[in-house]
């Protein structure tokens, strides 16, 4: 089976490529670099330095004509996405319009990573995939719309697809942008003994997912098929105090952190429930928060 991965150099996306070789696939990634690392991609992996709003990618696309296609590449800053909306809008909107055009043509299925970031503030705790829609950031509505051009695709044309709605990733190989980029923040500055920022009182919540358990997430997507949105996540509302707190504890240090005023676009408190995937995926996650956390640590010290 051929996949494609774009974005594929990325934090999640390189992961997300090392399990599929390791499972076998014959796997192609498209990354134009802006953000991704060409040293994070497996040696088996079949690289492309391509945009995906190039005319290049059409070419590549005709010629691989992959089996599935596991989308990626994004725009994945919160506070960028207010302060240049259009560029957002290109890349996640109309980038992903491309590739869901170039799969209703080859028939490729096609696995959508979206995020928490549509649902906004929850009216309820943990959301389920039935929760109103409310983004309160660019990027939470451009992470939303392809999902209902995606569900329409579906319908006009019989695509096979599955959408991945995800909490706050974290893991290695994690830079600062991103939901769950607090994580990698955090550990940077408290290695170096610096205290971490938290923007707010810290009692805000997320729910943290650590990014083992989002490859194998995927790896379930391409082997089930589920036409629908699936919330991919521990189920579990940690707050930033805490995990301030656990990584102390893994350091054995005692930083305290430095508070500063609540960002817009930030949500206030976030947990999704993961029963849906479970179900339909036989999908599980398997990392707690300190192993989790241990593997990220034990990564970032290892780095020059």
């Amino acid at each position: 089976m051929k996949v494609l991965v774009t974005g594929g150099a990325g934090f999640i996306g390189s992961n997300i490529v090392d399990g599929l070789v390791q499972n076998g696939y014959k796997t192609y990634v498209v990354d134009n670099l802006s953000s991704g690392k060409r040293d994070f991609l497996h040696p088996e992996a079949e690289f492309h330095s391509i945009n995906i709003l190039e005319d290049d990618f059409i070419l590549f696309f005709e010629k691989v004509r992959p089996d599935a296609v596991i989308h990626l590449a994004a725009q994945i800053n919160v506070q960028k996405s207010i302060e240049k909306s259009a560029h957002d809008a290109e890349i996640n909107i109309l980038g992903t319009l491309k590739v869901l055009e170039l799969c209703k043509v080859y028939n490729s299925k096609l696995i959508y990573s979206s995020s928490a970031a549509v649902y906004g503030n929850p009216a309820f705790l943990p959301v389920n995939e039935r929760h109103p829609i409310k983004p309160l950031s660019n990027y939470g509505i451009s992470k939303y719309t392809p999902e209902m051009y995606i569900s329409l695709y579906s319908q006009q044309y019989d695509l096979d697809y599955t959408i991945l709605r995800y909490a706050n990733v974290f893991g290695i190989r994690q830079e600062a942008e991103g939901e769950g980029g607090v994580v990698s923040v955090f550990i940077k500055k408290m290695l170096k003994n610096e205290p971490p920022v938290i923007y707010g009182n810290g009692e805000q919540t997320r729910d943290f997912i650590y990014v083992e358990d989002i490859v194998s997430a995927n790896l379930a997507a391409l082997r089930k098929e589920y036409r629908g949105v699936l919330n991919i996540s521990c189920n579990e509302e940690i707050t930033i105090n805490t995990l301030v707190d656990e990584i102390n504890n893994l350091l054995n240090k005692k930083l305290s952190p430095i508070h500063k005023k609540y960002r817009p676009g930030d949500i206030l408190n976030s947990c999704l429930d993961n029963e849906l995937a479970l179900k339909q995926l036989h999908w599980k996650p398997v990392f707690t928060l300190r192993e989790g956390l241990r593997k990220t640590i034990e990564y970032y010290k290892s780095q020059p």
